[in-house]
């Protein structure tokens, strides 16, 4: 069963000849799982490094929502490194996730699944699933999910595998948003507060939250010299 499970998912995610790909993943991943989008996000460490990549509009805000607020379904996936499901964001289970959830369930998210992508000990980031309407994922979803993140773990560190060190490779970053501004604001936010990178992404995200603004939009602020945290 394991095995044509696999062989199901492969055969979706190479539909149209163009093989595995990072847009391929998440296009693929509603019509595999039944689900109304996706979202793949990559983790250094404890530091979300960005999106691989989106199905539309909608999983896009997730992947900016978490990034933005350092919490949601990818990063207790992954920091957790299990699953972990809400099948009503408007009546949690356990309650969580204060800063993402109203501005998830104004864009029309009903539930959401993080599956931690990893292969052995080593792990990668997670798969973000979101649907539409309220209710738990069936047995057959929840095993198909956790096939397309074993698949798409794999599929990371092999292309990794091929890039030069210190540098990201292609296929990755085609079509990604690895939020580099960000990064680049949290680089000079902290020379200029004599503070560490990560202790300067805490601050960048706990301005953008108190001012109720994306993290990507005041990174650029910052990158103009628009504007100065401290």
């Amino acid at each position: 069963m394991a095995g044509d499970r696999l062989r199901l998912v492969l055969a979706a995610l190479s539909a149209g000849g163009d093989g595995c790909s990072s847009a391929r993943l998440c296009q693929a991943c509603p019509g595999i799982v039944d689900v109304s989008g996706a979202g793949v996000m990559l983790m250094s460490g404890e530091i979300p490094r960005g999106s691989l990549c989106t199905t539309d509009g909608v999983s896009q805000l997730i992947e900016e929502l978490q990034y933005t607020l350092g919490e949601g379904p990818c990063l207790d996936a992954y920091q957790q490194d299990q699953v972990v499901a809400e099948p009503d964001l408007a009546d949690p289970v356990t309650r969580r996730w204060p800063a993402f959830t109203p501005p998830a369930l104004q864009a029309g998210v009903r539930a959401v699944f993080g599956f931690p992508l990893r292969v052995g000990t080593v792990r990668l980031g997670a798969l973000n699933l979101y649907r539409d309407l309220p209710g738990p994922l069936t047995g057959d979803q929840h095993a198909d999910a956790l096939v397309v993140a074993d698949v798409a773990a794999r599929w990371v560190l092999e292309a990794q595998a091929g890039a030069p060190p210190d540098m990201l490779a292609g296929e990755l970053e085609a079509g990604a948003d690895f939020h580099f501004a960000v990064h680049n604001a949290a680089g000079i936010v902290s020379a200029q507060e004599g503070i560490s990178v990560t202790e300067a992404l805490i601050r960048l995200r706990a301005f953008a939250f108190s001012s109720d603004r994306l993290l990507a939009d005041v990174a650029e602020d910052v990158i103009a010299r628009r504007l100065r945290l401290g």
